[in-house]
């Protein structure tokens, strides 16, 4: 699809051609015009929105890594030694060129290969950190005729990729990741992929990315014609026309030439001006802006990543722009949590290995030593929990304001529930709001730990000395007011208190 017009250079004799240009200011591109292979790879490599329009939502989506947690009582260890791990193999970076890809093409996949291993098997996970797997990013031209996808609708495999086949390589399913930009649709075959799979998120948005170009070439007109000066000068008489022709010149170049600090003379009736842009500034505002609104709109994508303005008040403050990327950047996270899912288990093989667990066992002798290293690992791999962190973060004072809410809360149960409760439930009440306490950072930066038996012997201690207190104040009370039977001695009170 090469248009006749197409913007040619010469350079050194040759005539070096823009292959955006070619493609994208075609005539037979109209609306609904589906972009192929080659023409996702050139808006992708060349087009200015194309690579922020496939990869811009990765990249945010993926701006705060997530918060992995196994259980309560494992060894801190197990934490760093998979996020050293799953740094060392670059995971984040292949999950966000897969996903990329996908958006690029419609499809991508990523493969676990192996050296002097065969595709088409298994690997044995458990001997997994001491092989060498290496991981490949492929697109559809690497596994094109593989992910055509069944078309039976009866098949238990219909629209839905089985096997990848690189090279006349096949690949074990469990050695291969394929992820799509939208669900394949029957019988709608995909050009961009190859395949009936999905789209390429250039599909609906190819006739504005085209008109893009030309707002390109307009801005490129416009500067160009910007510093034009415009001289209007008397027209001279029929018989001086000649010698009056190269005095209008001789000015001309004079003004070309000028610059600041010189001093120009012109006549009474000459004036000289800029070229009048000031109209085209509404139209080609007007123009660019509404383009922008149709490629976003196309590519189902708030306009604001594309028009790459910095919002007013950030993620921070909650605006309504910042809720809406937030929403769209969470099913983003939810697009990739597949693929998340797959490298959490092979890094866990690789990190929690039986060399990991010698060491785990030699400094956690008590917890460990007299367990085996499977059901130590089945165990670890159950509690795993990875969580992604909101992107809608509060400001620090708002933070700050809400754990100060928090405290007076803390404090007014403490109040309520302390004095009507016994000593096990007291232990159980200050125990409690202390592990409130210390779960917010933002008041107090270091935590608050108290000895569950030596307060529990405090507060036993602290009620029967009130308690001895106030039997003697009743003696007292009943001696003075003369009372005929006392009451019995707080000595033998605190003895059946203390039985």
């Amino acid at each position: 699809m090469a248009g006749d017009a197409a913007t040619l250079i010469t350079a050194g004799g040759s005539n070096l051609g823009s292959t955006l240009t070619d493609l994208l200011l075609a005539e037979d591109i109209e609306p609904g015009t589906r972009p192929s292979y080659q023409l996702c790879k050139t808006i992708y490599v060349s087009h200015p929105l194309g690579q922020k329009m496939a990869e811009a939502p990765i990249t945010q989506a993926q701006s705060m890594p997530r918060q992995i947690t196994v259980g309560e009582d494992s060894p801190k260890e197990l934490v760093e030694e998979f996020e050293t791990e799953w740094k060392r193999r670059q995971c984040d970076s292949l999950i966000h060129n897969v996903h990329s890809l996908k958006r690029v093409y419609g499809i991508a996949s990523i493969a676990m290969g192996c050296k002097d291993k065969p595709t088409d098997e298994p690997l044995d996970m458990t001997q997994l950190y001491k092989l060498p797997i290496f991981f490949n990013v492929l697109d559809p031209l690497n596994t094109a005729g593989s992910l055509v996808m069944n078309q039976v609708a009866t098949a238990a495999d219909f629209n839905k990729p089985s096997q990848i086949t690189v090279s006349g390589e096949k690949f074990h399913s469990s050695r291969c990741q394929v992820v799509m930009n939208e669900h394949p649709v029957y019988i709608e075959y995909t050009s961009s992929a190859f395949g009936f799979v999905g789209r390429s998120v250039y599909q609906r948005a190819l006739y504005p990315l085209k008109s893009f170009i030309l707002t390109m070439i307009a801005d490129d007109v416009i500067a160009t014609k910007n510093s034009v000066l415009v001289a209007k000068q008397k027209q001279p008489g029929s018989v001086l026309d000649y010698i009056m022709d190269k005095m209008a010149g001789i000015k001309r170049s004079i003004l070309k030439w000028a610059r600041a600090g010189q001093v120009l003379s012109i006549g009474p009736d000459d004036s000289i001006e800029c070229l009048d842009m000031k109209n085209v500034k509404e139209a080609g505002e007007y123009s660019r802006g509404n383009i922008l609104k149709n490629i976003s709109t196309a590519a189902d994508m708030p306009a604001v990543m594309l028009e790459n303005e910095t919002l007013t008040e950030g993620f921070g403050e909650g605006t309504e722009d910042a809720k809406i990327i937030v929403r769209y950047l969470g099913t983003i996270r939810t697009q990739m949590d597949p693929t998340y899912g797959w490298f959490d288990n092979i890094i866990m093989y690789c990190a929690w290995n039986p060399v990991f667990f010698l060491r785990i066992q030699k400094k956690y002798p008590d917890q460990y030593g007299h367990r085996d290293y499977e059901d130590v690992f089945s165990e670890w791999r159950a509690a795993f929990k990875a969580t992604w962190p909101s992107l809608l973060e509060e400001p620090e004072s708002e933070r700050v304001k809400a754990a100060e809410v928090r405290l007076r809360s803390i404090v007014s149960i403490m109040q309520t529930l302390l004095p009507i409760v016994d000593v096990a439930n007291k232990v159980r009440l200050v125990q409690w709001a202390c592990d409130a306490l210390n779960e917010d950072k933002d008041l107090f930066k270091r935590e608050l730990i108290l000895d569950d038996d030596t307060l529990k012997g405090f507060l036993e201690e602290e009620m029967e000395r009130q308690e001895e207190q106030r039997l003697l104040a009743n003696s007292s009370a009943g001696a003075e007011g003369g009372e005929k039977e006392p009451k019995p001695p707080a000595a033998k009170k605190l003895a059946r208190l203390a039985a």
